[in-house]
């Protein structure tokens, strides 16, 4: 009896996805999005140097003191951008609970073993850097509530797992809210918000889960209070109401957010130079490197130099953007475009907060504000981009 040699022909696409995955080692190097990398390399470039003029004066003697140390989180920076591009972030998908619980842990440790800055904590003092959990833990959880959502993506507009999606991120949220960090607490929120978004929820259920966000800001802000019950600490409630009016008490309550607005202004088309700033240099404007360090940037770089930070910050959100059409998978395009919003909410508020179009509220402007933890974690967010496009490329032919 002959025997019959049988066949198999492969699906469409697995000879060409073979062909690519066993390719020179330099491919996968080819297939990241050098325009993604070479904009966030220029923002740590443009950072460092941004940092080193509104500094210059913070240390008596050492006028270059918080710049070696923001190039110190930089390195490691890179060396996390470098980690989040070469482990397969499908690996997410498989152990989000473990990544969620190791979120919690994270928020968990500052309660414990964090001193108290200024009222809040936040920072774990590792000696070249004070690390910020919460910072790292943008990317880690929407990592895990991204696979969490697209595990059930199949019953995903049913009301059982969006409630189920909002208790889990409730978890993180709520201890980043209690250290206290409301900004960065409205971080969390928007990226969860944004991940319902990605991940396919209707647009009326988006509607109705938007106004109880705002209802729920109103009883917060309003309604408990006026009962006696306070849900903010005093200063956060302060900086609400100097918002909604500036003029209230200029010399005290609304005291950074005038002269934050008196920095930008004063700094003209090309700005007063790092000597010349006297809002920064004499320390008129509180928090000059860390929350206001875009209204430094104003007042000594005037508005070419700032409107070069949000140029490049417009490249990396557009090749950000870039990546959720290229993802190879739901996972990556709802991790992709969690990590882009929760990066431009970010920019958003810091920069409105400065000019008195947003309420006060911490949240670092990224790649720019000193502060070891947030240069490491929004290289180690474009890391995963990189990782999401470079796999998303794998099987699509080159052109």
């Amino acid at each position: 009896m002959a025997l019959q040699t049988i066949q198999i022909a492969e699906p469409a696409g697995v000879g060409l996805r073979r062909e690519r995955t066993l390719d020179e080692p330099t491919a996968f190097l080819r297939r990241l999005d050098w325009v993604l990398l070479a904009a966030a390399f220029a923002l740590v470039g443009y950072g460092l140097w941004v940092v080193g003029g509104i500094t210059r004066f913070d240390v008596p003697g050492d006028p270059h003191y918080y710049v070696v140390r923001q190039g110190i989180a930089a390195v490691l920076g890179l060396a996390a951008l470098t980690f989040a591009m070469l482990v397969p972030y499908e690996l997410a998908l498989r152990y989000w609970r473990v990544l969620y619980g190791g979120t919690i842990a994270l928020l968990l440790v500052v309660f414990g073993v964090a001193e108290t800055i200024r009222g809040s904590k936040r920072w774990v003092n590792l000696g070249v850097i004070q690390f910020q959990p919460s910072e790292l833990g943008k990317v880690l959880f929407v990592l895990a509530l991204a696979a969490f959502l697209v595990e059930r993506a199949h019953r995903i507009t049913r009301w059982r797992t969006i409630f189920s999606a909002i208790g889990l991120g409730l978890g993180p949220i709520v201890l980043v809210f209690l250290q206290p960090d409301l900004g960065t607490a409205l971080v969390y929120s928007a990226a969860l918000f944004s991940l319902l978004f990605f991940v396919g929820v209707r647009w009326r259920q988006l509607l109705v889960l938007f106004v109880a966000g705002v209802i729920v800001a109103l009883a917060v802000l309003w309604f408990l209070p006026s009962m006696g019950v306070q849900v903010l600490q005093p200063y956060q409630a302060h900086r609400f109401t100097g918002f909604l009016n500036r003029d209230r008490d200029p010399g005290g309550l609304t005291w950074n957010l005038n002269q934050s607005i008196t920095a930008i202004g004063s700094g003209g088309l090309d700005g007063r130079g790092p000597s010349g700033a006297t809002q920064t240099r004499l320390d008129y404007l509180p928090e000059h490197a860390t929350d206001f360090a875009f209204a430094s940037l104003g007042e000594q770089r005037g508005f070419v130099g700032s409107a070069i930070l949000l140029l490049l910050y417009l490249l990396v959100v557009w090749r950000g953007l870039r990546v959720v059409t290229v993802a190879g998978d739901l996972f990556g395009a709802v991790v992709a475009g969690g990590l882009v919003f929760a990066f431009l909410f970010q920019i958003f508020v810091n920069v409105g907060m400065t000019m008195g179009l947003a309420p006060v509220t911490g949240i670092p402007l990224p790649f720019v504000a000193v502060g070891g933890s947030s240069i490491v974690s929004n290289l180690f967010l474009i890391g995963v981009l990189q990782g999401i496009h470079a796999r998303g490329n794998l099987g699509r032919p080159r052109l």
